[in-house]
């Protein structure tokens, strides 16, 4: 039985240039990096060795530079493996080829009996953006399982067609590419509840933010990476995403209303870590820098976001620091700022405001908003929002004998609200 190999390619580059050791070429790139003028990139021995593994991960857009600058080598001939595929494979006649789903290795089918297709023309970049664009606006309003096949499907076609294309269209491809991974991610993690697939997917985003040289797309990509470990109380990961999303954010010309918008995600993760008085100085923040703005304009993909659900987010936290007037004053607020198209918003929203009035001791007022925020739940689903309102009802145990909580039951486990909670 033949032993594996490893990445022998990667493995000779390496003696080749004098580095008889992994910690070898690890010192070495750190101080190549540094000379180079990228900060804060340390390699170690163990990433080192994860690159000489069989299946080497794509390394991150920095890494890439210094391998390929120190080595004199291109990526692929030092044995890595772009997530779109590589550049030249050949399928047989009637051959079909299972396409894996990881972030490490995303092996794309040729088309049969290809060797190398022509490059894609122009048009190829602007009409593959406009589907993008189109999911993007769907979001708001189409059912995420649903939506989510065929983002899925529109990243794998803008794998295919970025093995092909040259620049300029490469650079437009490889941005909505990572515009649609992000959303994918997004999806998994906000509306299917699938925090490991979402990791992976915005991995993968991240990887094409990198190809397109896109640093305030790569900013918002790891943003939504901090919400993984933010929620699960994981601080210090957590802290450590919103680093490298800040880092990426002033390599840009970020907008005012993205740099509150980090305030705002640092903000939520430092809330379910336990820590409400950071996160109401970070929103304090938050508030200044959009009162101050700047003369940058928000990127277009960036629809998440608003004074309206910076309101929001600062109820959330009002509300879990036991300030409860002040938070059910802010939740007002930002429901009547809700713009038109804002409804999953509006749905968590309803629930803290349920939330409030439950732990005010008020069941009859927070049966009332969690029935307005099922309302939403049964036009836009989304899980984020029903959530919060289990989060009510547990809350309304002391009052479960009430007949406003019998109520707030019956539509809780109505038959169409099970089967939309249980099916997601």
């Amino acid at each position: 039985m033949t032993r594996p190999t490893g990445n022998v390619r990667l493995k000779s580059a390496r003696v080749a240039a004098g580095f008889n050791s992994q910690q070898d070429l690890a010192d070495a790139l750190s101080e190549h990096a540094t000379r180079m003028g990228i900060r804060g990139l340390s390699i170690g021995a163990r990433q080192v060795r994860r690159w000489e593994s069989d299946n080497p991960p794509w390394p991150q857009p920095d890494c890439q530079r210094v391998l390929v600058r120190l080595l004199g080598q291109s990526l692929e001939s030092l044995g890595f493996t772009p997530p779109w595929g590589p550049q030249e494979q050949v399928s047989g006649p009637g051959q079909r080829t299972t396409v894996p789903r990881t972030a490490t290795n995303l092996v794309l089918p040729s088309a049969p009996g290809r060797v190398a297709a022509m490059p894609q023309p122009m048009t190829t970049g602007t009409d593959f953006r406009a589907v993008t664009k189109a999911h993007r606006r769907l979001y708001w309003s189409v059912p995420p399982a649903g939506l989510h096949p065929a983002v899925e499907a529109h990243a794998t076609l803008g794998c295919l067609l970025l093995r092909d294309a040259a620049e300029p269209t490469r650079s437009v491809i490889a941005e909505a590419l990572a515009e649609t991974y992000l959303l994918a991610g997004r999806i998994e993690f906000f509306d299917l509840r699938e925090p490991g697939l979402a990791h992976e997917t915005l991995l993968l985003a991240l990887q094409a933010a990198g190809e397109a040289d896109a640093p305030l797309l790569g900013s918002a990509v790891i943003a939504h990476m901090a919400f993984i470990p933010g929620w699960v109380g994981d601080r210090d990961a957590a802290r450590e995403r919103m680093t490298a999303a800040r880092t990426y954010a002033r390599r840009s010309h970020a907008s005012a209303e993205f740099l509150a918008w980090l305030d705002a995600v640092e903000a939520e993760c430092e809330t379910r870590c336990g820590d409400t008085r950071t996160a109401l100085h970070l929103i304090g923040h938050a508030e200044e820098v959009l009162k101050d703005g700047n003369a940058h304009a928000s990127p277009e993909w960036m629809d998440w976001f608003s004074p309206a659900r910076l309101a929001a987010f600062k109820g959330n936290t009002q509300l879990l620091a036991g300030h409860l007037p002040q938070a059910r004053a802010t939740l007002l607020e930002a429901l009547e700022a809700m713009a038109p198209g804002e409804e999953k918003q509006r749905t968590v929203i309803y629930a803290d405001l349920a939330a409030v009035e439950a732990a005010s001791g008020n069941p009859e007022g927070a049966c009332s908003y969690a029935g307005q925020a099922l309302d939403q739940l049964t036009l836009t689903w989304y899980a984020t929002g029903m959530d919060r309102v289990r989060e009510v009802r547990r809350a309304l145990t002391p009052h479960q004998h009430e007949r406003c909580v019998h109520d707030l039951d019956d539509r809780l486990y109505d038959w169409s609200t099970t089967v939309s909670a249980l099916s997601r």
